[in-house]
């Protein structure tokens, strides 16, 4: 009599879902871990991809506006610049210059400005990576978990086989079947994720890229008030 796990199993029971039911309890811990890897892929894909791109637009709009400002904006009525990254800009801008009234050296304000900027940029990077790096963590981590419940279920497979004295093939696949599944859920865990970090990695590029553009615009206006306000004082 063979054991239970050992049974010959028609090839109509051979699918997925029943060779999930009928495999070993740390192989079950190991595929369900794997299918929750696999959702919080595609949880970050969506979410985050949906907020990312929510933020591209916003910083597009605040950059067109910027370049097209005469000068720093005392307190920006437009949600364009009242809002976020460009407000919080803005209003670092704004703070340094009231700090620095009366002061005669340009140069020393500007350069505070920019280092507020930089701050920001760093925050803001900081807060968009957020979420992203458990993605670098599945696809690392996700295939070597499906192999460790591949070689727990191949491990069981020969123990049984030990104790049935038996080789058969038709009773020996159905375990190693099991077994193999656990590296296939790996893989399908594993795979998206290391495409959709890198899919945000490039994002994550083009956003800072729009940051420095934001925080240059920024600079720009603050020179070129400063600049009006040395003139008026030759004047």
């Amino acid at each position: 009599m063979l054991p239970a796990d050992l049974a010959p199993m028609a090839p109509s029971t051979l699918t997925p879902w029943a060779m999930y039911l009928a495999a070993d309890m740390v192989v079950k811990a190991v595929m369900i871990a794997l299918a929750l890897a696999s959702l919080a892929t595609w949880t970050v894909l969506l979410a985050k991809g949906w907020e990312l791109q929510r933020q591209a637009r916003a910083l597009r709009a605040a950059r067109t506006r910027l370049l097209a400002a005469p000068q720093l904006p005392a307190d920006p009525q437009d949600a364009t610049l009242g809002q976020g990254t460009a407000a919080a800009m803005l209003l670092a801008a704004r703070t340094e210059l009231q700090l620095s009234a009366g002061l005669a050296d340009r140069a020393g304000i500007k350069e505070r400005v920019a280092s507020r900027l930089d701050r920001i940029e760093l925050d803001t990077a900081r807060m968009q990576r957020r979420g992203i790096g458990v993605l670098a963590s599945i696809g690392a981590v996700a295939p070597f978990v499906g192999l460790f419940g591949t070689v727990w279920g191949i491990m069981n497979s020969f123990i049984g086989i030990a104790h049935s004295n038996t080789t058969n093939l038709a009773v020996v696949a159905p375990g190693i079947a099991e077994a193999l599944l656990a590296t296939a859920l790996g893989l399908v865990a594993a795979i998206p994720a290391v495409l959709v970090y890198n899919h945000f990695s490039r994002v994550l590029a083009g956003l800072r890229g729009l940051l420095g553009d934001l925080s240059a615009g920024v600079q720009q206006l603050v020179s070129r008030d400063l600049d009006r306000a040395a003139q008026r004082g030759i004047g």
